[in-house]
């Protein structure tokens, strides 16, 4: 994608969806809302770029990144975009990990980690997004277990984790006190159970597998 620079003197510009390219260096869009991210290659854009995406995208709310298969770790710089209010990475199969300052995310309402298979750690900062409200980690089958910290999470509303089956439960989840449903399989759903008298409100699903067999 070529002349991607020009993009900057649209200054009216609020929404950018990138789809099946290689990510050129991201340049100056000062009013950019939401940039998504689908099918592409993105280390030449996180990794090589002369300008930090903080300031490239100072004011953005809603980053989307999907099916991006070269994404191995998220860029640091990403944590320094506070103005973020939903986080969306899902089916990026090799991102293994997420940065220790991902926590200074202050103003995340929603964080979506769904499908990213190879995911093994969530940082203990994650306990500082108090405004987190929804969150889904939804078939990270790697995933070993939520951080200590997770029971800081004052305000989640929702968690989405089916198929989850090595994902251990910290004791402070006993602090989620506004947390009104967890969606998750029958195996996850026992562990939930046991916090179940200290969380009278909480609502725990299991969703019914809808197993069709009309195609053989």
């Amino acid at each position: 994608m070529n002349n991607f620079e020009l993009l900057g003197s649209l200054s009216n510009l609020k929404r950018i969806r990138l789809e099946r390219i290689l990510v050129p260096p991201f340049v100056t869009l000062k009013n950019l809302k939401k940039l998504s991210l689908f099918l592409c290659n993105t280390r030449q854009a996180f990794e090589n770029g002369n300008m930090l995406i903080s300031d490239a995208f100072p004011n953005l709310e809603d980053l989307n990144i999907d099916y991006c298969k070269d994404l191995i770790e998220l860029p640091k710089g990403v944590c320094d975009i506070t103005s973020l209010k939903m986080l969306s990475i899902t089916n990026c199969h090799k991102l293994s990990a997420l940065p220790q300052q991902f926590g200074n995310l202050e103003n995340l309402k929603l964080l979506r980690l769904s499908s990213c298979t190879d995911l093994q750690e969530i940082p203990n900062s994650i306990g500082r997004l108090s405004n987190l409200r929804h969150m889904d980690i939804s078939n990270c089958i790697n995933l070993p277990n939520l951080p200590e910290d997770f029971g800081n999470l004052c305000n989640l509303r929702n968690l989405y984790m089916t198929s989850c089956p090595r994902c251990e439960l910290p004791p402070l989840i006993i602090n989620l006190e506004n947390l009104k449903e967890v969606v998750c399989d029958e195996e996850t759903a026992a562990s939930w159970e046991a916090f179940k008298p200290m969380l009278p409100n909480l609502k725990i699903d299991v969703p019914q597998v809808d197993v069709n067999l009309n195609w053989l």
